[in-house]
């Protein structure tokens, strides 16, 4: 069954396909130089205004993963970065970036998924464990800081597997670097878990916090 969340935006040399549901308007892709996304226009994706290596850098910045590609020159594709990265974001989500393997993804799903995901960590997503922006309108207040070293990693990159714990947090496994808000890299490490009912008193971790709170992910 075609997923209707999905649209997809194709020209003579790429495919591009934005997921709605995903999709928490982060900007990125409006202020890119180019014509490749233009609010009010329509369509609004327009793959033939730009170059394959533009729309790849582009597309590539989506920090939700609503967005993806495919280029009919099969030489071309989006690859997962060097290092697997988890950014806090200020008041915000959890910004993953990484060879990622989140619980229930497929690679037929939103493909932008494989790379990019902007995960909740507020507790009240109505899209968990998806960011839906519901943190803005809650008041979600946490300014990202880190404060934890971690150990320093023997390798960089690979795959990164996001587990869901039954409402509880997300167990965090491969080799990954957090990046706290000020934009310094604070915990490096290959196995833990972050907080995702948004009461942790140790945030970005769990901190058990959930079952004191009877927290529920659904």
């Amino acid at each position: 069954m075609t997923d209707k969340s999905i649209r997809n935006y194709t020209g003579k040399h790429a495919t591009i396909a934005w997921d709605k549901k995903l999709c928490i308007h982060a900007g990125d892709c409006i202020r890119a130089d180019g014509d490749l996304f233009e609010l009010g226009r329509k369509p609004w994706c327009s793959p033939d205004t730009s170059n394959n290596e533009d729309i790849l850098d582009i597309v590539s910045r989506c920090p939700s993963g609503s967005l993806s590609v495919v280029f009919t020159d099969s030489d071309k594709a989006e690859l997962a970065p060097i290092q697997n990265t988890i950014t806090v974001v200020y008041d915000g989500p959890l910004q993953i970036k990484g060879e990622l393997q989140i619980e229930g993804v497929a690679e037929d799903d939103s493909a932008g998924l494989m790379f990019r995901a902007s995960l909740c960590r507020c507790g009240l997503s109505k899209n968990k464990p998806y960011c839906d922006n519901s943190h803005k309108q809650s008041g979600f207040n946490d300014d990202g800081a880190v404060n934890n070293p971690g150990t320093p990693l023997e390798e960089n990159g690979g795959p990164l597997a996001i587990t869901l714990r039954e409402n509880g947090p997300l167990f965090i496994s491969g080799n990954v670097r957090i990046v706290a808000a000020s934009g310094t890299t604070e915990w490096q490490g290959t196995k833990t878990a972050l907080c995702r009912c948004g009461h942790s008193k140790n945030k970005p971790f769990c901190d058990g916090t959930h079952r004191s709170e009877q927290w529920q992910a659904d």
